[in-house]
């Protein structure tokens, strides 16, 4: 009889690659799966009868900004409450690290905090803050082309000069060298909207050499999405640099309906590079409040008010009728702030949600006083609405999404799937009853349905909650292998 650590047994595993699930036990030892199979001959102190109950990866969440989470709120209960087991950080442009603030951060590098979190100038410092806190889940992380911006720019408001191109590619490239993923842009923003094509071409290309990505906000998510999208995937292609749509959506009611146009897009793109996209499965996105986004016939949910901090939870439109005022007057007395804009029409979501090409990112904003429930739902929202109760992805199509793809696609070396020698980076969910609870009104609720999650071999939550071992480590890049559609 052979040892181990954990014994699971009988466990409906999905492995991750797209299989359907099988029967089988998982037996873990110092924080890798040590054997996979059914009735497996080891002896463990611990050993889980998991009854027909589905084991797969754990979640990777491939598009976060628990850049500063990580370090001040290690337990990360959020994700950690969802399965997630992996956090990509640094997307939309900003991250905290390789970063220099003098004065209060520009939009919008001021979702991760105030200038007092922005304390890492260089890449190394910011792993050794990941490994001095020891969170609960995995970090990865990209470099965000808005944070090099603001430490070498006088200006954000206009294109960067060639020697304020090189300066930042010589942060860029101590990142990579660190183990950073690639690089974010946020060019939807107006601290990065300036920026050339050139720009992030030019701070693109060392990402080849290194098997880095180019992850985007892409410049324009409303009527000019097709132009942006030819953008990003030029950027790409020039390069010859993996590229990734982030939270592809069709924003603005003007904008409804065209789903079908952008999916071609990105199909195109593939046929001559490679590229993909992640997704949040709800019809609202959330920020900071942009007033180029105030639109009467939208409902704005305030998540956040620097100057009137009491009306977080509130619309825009009843703090302008309780102001006497129009919307867009209380926007821009509101700001600097937050929002969530219901701008998303569903079926569009859907469709992108379920295209081969689409992972699964929550987009959630951990420091808003009232999160979008993205934050707290995104996982057991896709298992438990769209792949149970609707049947719009396979269970294994729904979670190759959130583990085998995004691993695959970033790099992350043995991740992502249920196999031998691989990280014992685990969840057991009831696929009958998962789903999640956290609703616009009430965001701040942990999901049903998860009974356990282990990272790196170590049980971290249950349905009691946290065990408060925390076994989180900074993941370096790794050997990408990209694969647009794994079969069966």
């Amino acid at each position: 009889m052979l040892n181990c650590d954990t014994l699971i047994r009988n466990a409906s595993v999905v492995d991750g690659s797209g299989m359907a699930p099988e029967l089988m036990d998982a037996a873990l030892r110092d924080g890798r799966i040590v054997e996979i199979g059914p009735s497996l001959p080891f002896h463990a102190a611990d050993v889980i009868h998991a009854d027909g109950l589905v084991l797969a990866p754990g979640f990777i969440d491939v598009h976060t900004h628990d850049d500063t989470t990580v370090i001040h709120q290690p337990t990360m209960m959020p994700k950690l409450s969802q399965g997630v087991t992996t956090v990509i950080v640094g997307n939309c442009g900003i991250c905290v690290a390789p970063v220099r603030v003098d004065g209060e951060p520009p939009d919008p590098m001021n979702l991760l905090g105030d200038a007092g979190v922005f304390r890492y100038p260089t890449f190394a410092e910011y792993v050794t803050a990941i490994r001095d806190a020891r969170p609960s889940v995995n970090v990865a992380a990209l470099v965000g082309h808005t944070a090099l911006r603001n430490n070498h720019m006088d200006r954000l408001d206009r294109t960067a000069t060639a020697s304020e191109i090189d300066a930042m590619r010589g942060q860029l490239q101590e990142a990579l060298d660190g183990g950073a993923l690639g690089l974010s842009s946020g060019l939807a923003y107006l601290s990065a909207h300036a920026a050339s094509t050139e720009e992030i071409l030019e701070l693109a290309r060392p990402l080849a050499s290194a098997g880095g990505v180019y992850v985007t906000h892409m410049r324009n998510e409303a009527e000019d999405i097709l132009d942006a999208m030819r953008e990003a995937f030029e950027i790409g292609r020039l390069s010859r640099v993996p590229v990734i749509v982030s939270h592809l959506k069709c924003a603005g009611l003007a904008n409804w309906g065209r789903s079908g146009e952008v999916l071609n897009s990105l199909e195109r793109a593939q046929t001559m590079q490679q590229a993909g996209c992640d997704c949040y499965p709800y019809a609202a996105g959330s920020s900071t409040l942009d007033l180029r986004q105030v639109d009467e016939r939208v409902e704005v949910t305030i998540t956040w008010s620097m100057p009137h901090p009491n009306v977080a939870g509130q619309t825009l439109a009843q703090i302008a009728a309780t102001w006497r005022v129009s919307q867009l007057d209380a926007a821009r007395q509101l700001q600097p702030a937050g929002a969530i804009y219901h701008s998303i029409a569903e079926g569009d979501m859907r469709r992108i949600l379920r295209h081969p090409a689409t992972m699964i990112g929550s987009d959630g904003l951990p420091n808003d006083p009232h999160p979008h429930p993205r934050l707290w739902g995104t996982f057991p929202r896709v298992l438990g609405r769209y792949s149970r109760e609707e049947g719009l992805l396979s269970l294994p199509e729904a979670i190759h999404k959130m583990t085998g793809m995004p691993a695959q696609r970033f790099g992350l070396t043995g991740r992502g799937l249920i196999r031998k020698e691989f990280a014992a980076d685990l969840v057991l969910f009831d696929p009958e009853t998962i789903i999640d609870t956290a609703t616009f009104s009430n965001p701040i609720s942990a999901a049903h349905g998860i009974t356990s999650v282990w990272v790196n071999g170590v049980l971290s939550y249950t349905s009691q909650g946290a065990t408060g071992a925390r076994a989180g480590r900074f993941l370096p890049r790794g050997k990408t292998s990209w694969i647009q559609r794994l079969k069966p």
